[in-house]
């Protein structure tokens, strides 16, 4: 013998707007932090300025920057001359199409961003940029 409930008998539904609220904020929550777990480091330098724009940063890419004291140093570690080219053959080996981008500081001496160059070169790398600021805006014109 069966016996029936006198409450009608509902179906069961799962709430799919909270759900997807709270899977936005998870998200949201995990972007912002990974956003700061990422920490720039930077050398301080004095960039010679030149008319027009800077080109666009690629994410992979190799930047090596000269002080004005005429220290070495890829990315923010300093390096020497000798480890530094046989960094930049060993990666060459593996990617030959990866950028090189020189910083040179405004007062470093011409010699050693030549010896960068001529690094750069005998390691196989075709493309590479030198990094500038681009020059402030000249004034207008007073009218009359």
């Amino acid at each position: 013998m069966k016996f029936r409930s006198p409450l009608p008998q509902r179906k069961t539904r799962l709430e799919i707007i909270p759900l997807i609220d709270i899977m936005f904020f998870l998200l949201a929550s995990f972007m912002m932090v990974s956003l700061t777990m990422t920490r720039q480091q930077t050398i301080k330098l004095n960039l010679p300025a030149v008319s027009g724009t800077a080109s666009d940063l690629k994410p992979d890419q190799i930047n090596v920057a000269v002080g004005p004291d005429g220290l070495l140093h890829l990315d923010t570690k300093p390096i020497t001359l000798p480890d530094l080219e046989a960094f930049l053959t060993d990666r060459h080996r593996t990617n030959p199409d990866t950028p090189v981008y020189i910083s040179g500081d405004e007062n470093a001496r011409h010699g050693a961003i030549v010896a960068l160059l001529d690094s750069v070169r005998r390691a196989g790398f075709r493309q590479y940029a030198i990094n500038v600021r681009p020059a402030p805006a000249a004034p207008a014109p007073p009218k009359p």
